[in-house]
């Protein structure tokens, strides 16, 4: 499972795992009923402390979004109705740009730098996508 933490974006580790297995479900990448991993493989794989995994997993089950079957695994639900996916997309993006705030102010852009400099970005991406229709 693809999952990449930011050890310095300073949102802790298991909600970093929650946000991104939401993703992946929203964007189709896990399917309803697709085997996660265990949480000692996740662990090993994103060299984790089990715990860590564990409370990601847990507020996963918690949310509804996957379910831990004892002796069997665990398993993505099926996909959330249209509201709840427009409310994981919503979070995906507010994370996302957090994420990249937290980043430019790391990085000493001023609020007036940053609102020109996406003005002009996001001008430059509404025309490619104009040109993409």
């Amino acid at each position: 499972m693809l999952i990449r933490l930011d050890p310095r974006s300073g949102e802790p580790i298991y909600l970093q795992i929650t946000a991104q297995v939401k993703h992946l479900i929203a964007t189709g990448n896990l399917k309803p009923n697709a085997q996660l991993p265990t949480v000692r493989q996740l662990a090993i794989e994103l060299r984790l402390n089990p715990n860590t995994v564990a409370r990601a997993y847990t507020q996963l089950a918690e949310e509804g979004v996957i379910s831990t079957q004892q002796g069997r695994g665990t398993y993505v639900l099926d996909h959330p109705p249209p509201a709840d996916q427009r409310k994981l997309r919503r979070e995906k993006l507010i994370a996302v740009t957090d994420s990249f705030l937290r980043e430019v102010e790391r990085l000493g852009y001023t609020p007036d730098e940053l609102e020109k400099m996406w003005s002009d970005r996001f001008s430059v991406w509404q025309r490619a996508r104009v040109k993409g229709n």
